[in-house]
């Protein structure tokens, strides 16, 4: 297994099957606050769906069109990073987050994302990373621009989240703007 340092005694390192209790504990605790913007808490409710749900990314990790990695802050898992879609072909991905409260505004998604975000873009290919997010998802937008993303645009109520429509703001970076931003003389 590899971890790379988030700094602050915080790593990165990949989620796994194997894993589900540990996920399914951090989830208990930040069910509610993570619940707010994304649904990951609704489809990880008991150890048989926390173990399915990251069998899922499994399964995309070894077919080539997702990942899963986890955030841990000294030893204790306190939210992840993935990228939900992944195609290689297209030169194209999605990545997203997930944070408890306990881990929050201590910028350990923006690090996190950079890695994977630099990792897709220089050993992957990838043209186009983009960040989808509901419009009231403040925290996650700023994330978005503090990764140098630009707005393209809004899917006006395209889903419907615990009962509710939701605007989803489209965030993306291409990268030639990645690699113009992130590249040291």
């Amino acid at each position: 297994m590899f971890a790379i340092s988030l700094g602050d005694g915080a790593e990165l390192r990949p989620l796994e099957p194997w894993q589900a209790e540990e996920f399914l504990a951090h989830m208990d605790r930040g069910r509610e606050f993570i619940g707010r913007h994304v649904g990951l808490p609704d489809l990880t409710t008991d150890l048989e769906s926390t173990r399915k749900w990251l069998q899922s990314y499994a399964d995309k990790t070894a077919a080539d069109t997702g990942r899963l990695y986890g955030i841990w802050l000294d030893d204790l898992l306190l939210g992840g990073v993935l990228f939900p879609v992944f195609d290689a072909a297209m030169r194209n991905c999605e990545a997203g987050c997930w944070l408890e409260p306990a881990a929050a505004g201590r910028g350990l998604v923006t690090r996190a994302a950079r890695v994977i975000i630099d990792w897709a873009i220089r050993e992957r290919g990838m043209h186009r990373v983009e960040w989808l997010v509901p419009s009231e998802n403040t925290p996650s937008i700023k994330v978005a621009k503090r990764l140098g993303m630009s707005r393209d645009g809004v899917r006006r109520e395209n889903f419907t989240y615990r009962g509710v429509l939701q605007d989803t703001e489209i965030w993306s970076v291409l990268a030639p703007e990645w690699l113009a931003a992130h590249d040291t003389p």
